[in-house]
């Protein structure tokens, strides 16, 4: 039975914590299994928070730590709760160096959150911008999880871990005003995954309009329209680019101002 909860647990938590380069980690009794059990079960981010906050107190030498903060800390940022996420990610990397998915959610959400003038901008962005690049170079070396996964599988998921690094790193640029630089960033984040997010693609038409670049963006835009499945505050903010461009090009009237770009959701293996 031991086995074969671990074995469900190492599927679920594929690339959340240092089984990614280490051996894979062990239960130590059938409490602390049900336990870890709970936590993969739990229904809602709040739920699987408590269960992850049990499972470390009441087994202070699981071998499943960095796995429970992991789980904690994309809870959180389900919840919108940002400095709770940034709190468990962090401990998730005092606990496991390379957790490339702490990096990801980190970079991302400190990206999203900088604002042109904060005094502190350039500190954060270079600390985003380190956590993106981090995740990268971990994600180079990044055996799969589990053997269960298959070749082309794993090889799908790394794009897509880096596809999230490079938006990030888009991120932190159109944060500096450097829309070249954010437009070349979300086309590597766009045409580098396996399943582009579409919210990246609207991020990719806004860098467009911003480096007067029209066309392009309306080429972005038609890419999301095309996408099956897009959250309908996605295709809101997408129209809202189309009108920019089509202003643009002198097609349209002014538009309203710019919306804030739509939140990133680190895709979970």
């Amino acid at each position: 039975m031991t086995r074969q909860i671990l074995s469900c647990v190492l599927a679920l938590a594929a690339g959340a914590a240092s089984l990614m380069a280490q051996k894979q980690p062990q239960p130590k009794s059938q409490k602390e299994v049900e336990a870890i059990q709970a936590m993969f079960s739990a229904p809602d981010p709040d739920s699987r928070i408590k269960a992850a906050d049990d499972l470390i107190k009441k087994f202070a030498d699981t071998e499943f730590k960095a796995i429970a903060l992991q789980f904690a800390a994309a809870s959180y940022q389900q919840k919108n709760d940002f400095e709770k996420m940034v709190t468990y990610a962090e401990l998730t990397l005092e606990a496991d160096p390379k957790n490339y998915m702490s990096m990801l959610m980190l970079a991302s959400g400190i990206a999203q959150r900088t604002r042109e003038h904060d005094l502190d901008r350039e500190e954060k962005l270079a600390r985003s911008e380190k956590y993106a690049k981090t995740a990268m170079e971990v994600l180079k070396g990044a055996p799969k999880p589990n053997p269960q996964i298959t070749d082309e599988q794993w090889a799908g998921a790394v794009k897509d871990f880096m596809s999230q690094a490079h938006e990030a790193l888009g991120l932190g640029a159109m944060a500096r005003k450097k829309y070249d630089v954010a437009v070349t960033e979300f086309k590597a984040a766009v045409e580098g995954a396996a399943a582009p997010d579409p919210a990246a693609v609207v991020r990719l038409a806004q860098a467009y309009n911003l480096s007067g670049k029209p066309d392009d963006a309306l080429a972005a835009v038609e890419k999301v329209n095309t996408m099956a499945d897009v959250h309908p505050s996605i295709k809101q903010f997408a129209q809202a680019e189309r009108v920019r461009a089509m202003q643009a090009k002198g097609g349209a009237p002014k538009p309203p101002a710019a919306p804030p770009p739509p939140q990133i959701e680190v895709k979970k293996p």
